[in-house]
Order: C-alpha cells, then structure tokens, then sequence
C-alpha cells in the first residue's frame, strides 16, 4: 500500500509502498479516506515533539476517517463497510493515518457522523477529545458558566466553542484580529488579545469577577494570562499545552484550580482507550444534531503533497482545518 513515511526527525516525507498490515486481536483495518493535520504533526516531524514518543521510520497522521475493510478477533462493534473516524496513531509504535490502510485498535474509534464528509470527520478527533476530556471531563463546563477559550479560531479552539456552547455555556475566545470572524461565527464573543490586555476584557466581560472556565489551547504566557483572567474561588483553568516553567501565584491568589489534558495518554499507554471511544460517539451524535462542525481550509491535499500541507499549517495562515485527501 502506499504510505507516507518519516525515515528521519527534520528530514523529507517520503510517499512509498509499505505493507498493507493485517487487523490483529481487537483492531480493525480501515481503508483511510482522509487525513487531519495537526500542529502536532509537524512537530513531530521536524523532531520537536518528545513526548509523542515517536521513533522513525514512522508513519505520521493521527486522525483518519475512512471505512472499515476487516475486523480482527474479539471485535464486534464493528464490521466491514462501517464508516469510522478516530484519533489512531502516528504517535509511540502506532502506524499513522497517511497511508491506504491503517489497523487501529476498535476502542479508540467510533462511527463516523452521518451529517458530515470524510473530510470533516478527519477534521475532528484529536481536537474534539482535547477539547472534551478539558472542558468536560475536568471543568464540568455548564450553563451556569462563562468560558474563555484561548485561540479559539484553532482545530481545537474551534471544537472547545462548540462544545461549551453545546451545553449552554457563554462562550468567549480569544484570537488576533483575522480570527474575528471565525470566532463569531462558531458563535462565541472575539476578543482581540493583541490589542485588548487580560485586565481590560476581564473587567468588560465579567464585570471584573474573571471567567468560570480558562480553556487554553496556545500554552507559554497564555497559561499564565489564563492564571490571571479566572475567577476569584471558584474558576478552573484547564490547559492542554501545560508543560514549561509557570508562577502559581496569581492562580493561588484568587483559589482557583488547574488541571492539564495530555490527549495522548491513552494511545501511549494503552490504558483508557475506550474513552476515546465514548467521547466521539457522543461528538458523532452533537454534530449530527447540528451542534459541532469543523470549519476546513479550501485547500486540498493528498499524500504526494503531505509536506505542502504541513508548510501551510506551520505558517499559520490557514482558515480552517487542513486535511489530506487519503482514498
């Protein structure tokens, strides 16, 4: 089959025949149709990404939407010609999503939303578990909050909007001032931070108090922003860009709670997979209802121009999510 493969950390992507594998005890073997890019992925590549604990060769891609080709032992949630989407691989030992077929263990997919394409399905998995295992698992978001999402026009500030608004939150997100739009339409309030500081929409927004709930999509000083900007007591920051050197003190001053999110525990550990599971059955189901859609770059790509999607990712320009055209 053909795959793209990562022979080296900074080196070229290189598009050429692997063996197809074969669906093992628990896994199913999808027949890729496409491929989200993440930011992720091309620290991955360029070597910067240690925890992701990928070892090249290696074939990159975590999020696929494609159709199930074969069931291996003691799977029965799916069968072949289901349509399936997941957050599957392209981290530790597991084989990436930028290939004709990838077996992925069963507990780390769902069925793909009925409402949208391949295309959109691709989109959505790392960003859609981030975002919920945030705002959901660790925050409780509801909708007796208010929520600020840092970089809210991102993969998964875009998600973070939609699910927090899906239950009943007020949502806020921040973003420069060509993300407004996009931040409007996910149907969130835009907050420009490159001209507007955390003091000035802190007090505009909520009259000074701080948000319930500080998503932080971006990490560095936007953690530390988020540490300034929630409220007094009872406000939690979640962060799912956590690592690095941060003062406590102004999250100690106001008694609030922090909690980070490492999507990819379950996929290097093997522990706690089937959540992954639980959690897009249940974004399958919000979409379906109208109440989660990626917004997708027009632009498109398949796996002989994978290295042309990464360098419109890296720079930042895109207007949606990028995704490969893999079937």
């Amino acid at each position: 089959m053909r795959a793209v493969v990562l022979n080296e950390f900074g080196g070229p992507l290189t598009l050429t025949e692997i063996e197809e594998p074969v669906a093992g005890p628990g896994q199913v073997l999808v027949r890729v149709a496409a491929s989200g890019v993440n930011p992720l992925d091309t620290k991955i590549r360029a070597g910067k990404a240690a925890h992701a604990r990928t070892h090249p060769p290696a074939v990159l891609g975590m999020d696929l939407a494609g159709v199930v080709a074969a069931v291996g032992p003691d799977v029965s949630d799916f069968a072949p010609g289901d349509e399936v989407y997941g957050l599957t691989g392209g981290v530790g030992d597991l084989q990436g999503s930028l290939a004709d077929y990838a077996a992925v263990d069963a507990r780390l997919l769902a069925r793909k939303p009925t409402s949208l394409s391949m295309r959109a399905a691709a989109a959505l998995p790392l960003a859609v578990i981030t975002s919920w295992e945030a705002l959901v698992d660790r925050a409780g978001v509801s909708a007796d909050h208010r929520v600020l999402v840092h970089g809210g026009a991102g993969g998964v500030g875009q998600a973070a909007v939609q699910i927090a608004r899906a239950r009943g939150a007020e949502v806020f997100a921040t973003g420069s001032a060509r993300s407004t739009d996009t931040i409007r339409r996910l149907g969130a309030t835009p907050i420009d931070y490159t001209t507007t500081s955390v003091e000035d929409y802190v007090a505009r927004h909520t009259g000074g108090e701080g948000f319930d709930i500080v998503f932080d999509t971006v990490g560095g000083a936007t953690l530390d922003a988020s540490f300034a900007a929630v409220r007094t007591y009872t406000g939690h920051v979640v962060s799912a860009l956590g690592w690095g050197t941060h003062s406590l003190a102004p999250l100690s001053f106001r008694g609030a709670t922090y909690s980070g999110v490492f999507t990819l525990l379950p996929m290097l550990s093997g522990r706690g997979r089937e959540h992954h599971g639980e959690i897009l059955r249940a974004a399958s189901a919000l979409a379906d209802a109208a109440g989660l859609t990626p917004i997708l770059d027009d632009r498109r790509f398949t796996l002989a121009t994978v290295a042309d999607a990464h360098t419109l990712v890296e720079s930042g320009t895109a207007t949606g999510k990028v995704v490969i055209d893999v079937g």
